[in-house]
C-alpha cells in the first residue's frame, strides 16, 4: 500500500504518486534492505487507460508500494493537480538510478522477462556501464501461460538467487500481474520497466530526449511499431486527454486549484 508520507494524485482512477529518482531509490533502498516484498509501477497513459476499463487491474496498482509518473501526460496531470514540482520519473531511468545505486550499496539485482539473448545483451550493457554492479541472476520466461510448477520454480530461483531488487519486462498488463500475484513470495522489490529491457538489449532504439522533454516519445515509437501500437495511441491518448480534461475542469470548479 502507498506510503503515508507519500503524496498522491488520482489520474482518473489511478493513483499516481509524486516522486522523484532519487526519492524513489531511497524507498527502493529502504525496503529492499528491510526485506520488504513489494513492488512499483511505472505509470504512462496506457497503464492508465488498461486500469480505467479494468478494475481488476486498477486495484492491482492500489496496492502498489510506489506509482511513478513514467509519461510527461501524467507528470502534467500531476501539476495540474496541485503537484507544481512534479517531474517525470521514467522507467527506464528509473533501472539506470538503481543500478547506480546498487553498486553503492553492493544489493544484487535480478533481471525477469525478455528473451535469453535480450537477457544476455542487457546484462553485458549493463555492467559495461556500471563497473561492479551485481547482478545474481537472469530469466526469460516461456511467452505461454505459466503453470503452477513453472511459477513457483520462478520464484524459487529469484530468492536462491538473493537478489534484493528485480526488474521485470513483461509488459503493460502482465508485468503488473505477475509482481501483483508473486507479493509475498518473492523476497525483493519487484520493479516493472516494460521497454528497457528492449531499449537496454539494443533491440529498439528509444527516442531522442528532446521528443521525450516534449511529451512526442509516443509518436517516435508509433513509427517504429504502428501495427502492434496503433490502438493504444490513436485510440487510448485521445480517451485519455477528453476524460482527464473533464477531471481537470471539474477540479477548478470545486476548487481544487
Amino acid at each position: 500500500m502507498v506510503e503515508l508520507d507519500l503524496q498522491s494524485r488520482y489520474i482518473l482512477k489511478t493513483r499516481v504518486d509524486a516522486t522523484s529518482y532519487e526519492d524513489a531509490c531511497d524507498r527502493i533502498q529502504t525496503w529492499a534492505t528491510t526485506g520488504r516484498s513489494g513492488y512499483v509501477v511505472a505509470a504512462n497513459v496506457h497503464v492508465v487507460m488498461t486500469a480505467y476499463w479494468d478494475s481488476q487491474y486498477q486495484r492491482i496498482l492500489e496496492d502498489a508500494a510506489l506509482v511513478t509518473a513514467d509519461g510527461m501526460p501524467l507528470v502534467i496531470g500531476l501539476r495540474l493537480l496541485g503537484i507544481p514540482g512534479q517531474s517525470r520519473v521514467y522507467g527506464p531511468d528509473l533501472m539506470l538510478a538503481w543500478c547506480d545505486r546498487a553498486v553503492q550499496c553492493g544489493l544484487p539485482i535480478y533481471l525477469y522477462g525478455g528473451t535469453t539473448p535480450m537477457l544476455e545483451k542487457m546484462s553485458a550493457y549493463l555492467q559495461q556501464r556500471f563497473p561492479g554492479l551485481p547482478i545474481a541472476g537472469a530469466h526469460a520466461p516461456p511467452f505461454h501461460p505459466l503453470s503452477a510448477e513453472e511459477a513457483a520454480a520462478d520464484v524459487a530461483r529469484i530468492n536462491q538467487s538473493r537478489a534484493r531488487v528485480v526488474f521485470v519486462g513483461l509488459g503493460c498488463p502482465k508485468q503488473e500481474q505477475w509482481m501483483h500475484r508473486h507479493q509475498g513470495q518473492v523476497n525483493a522489490v519487484m520493479i516493472g520497466v516494460g521497454a528497457a529491457f528492449s531499449f537496454f538489449s539494443g533491440e529498439v532504439s528509444q527516442a531522442p530526449r528532446w521528443m521525450m522533454r516534449l511529451g512526442l516519445e509516443w509518436l517516435y515509437r508509433f513509427g517504429q511499431e504502428p501495427r502492434r501500437l496503433w490502438q493504444r495511441y490513436l485510440v487510448n491518448n485521445p480517451m485519455f486527454v477528453l476524460l482527464f480534461g473533464a477531471q481537470v475542469v471539474k477540479y477548478r470548479i470545486l476548487g481544487g486549484g
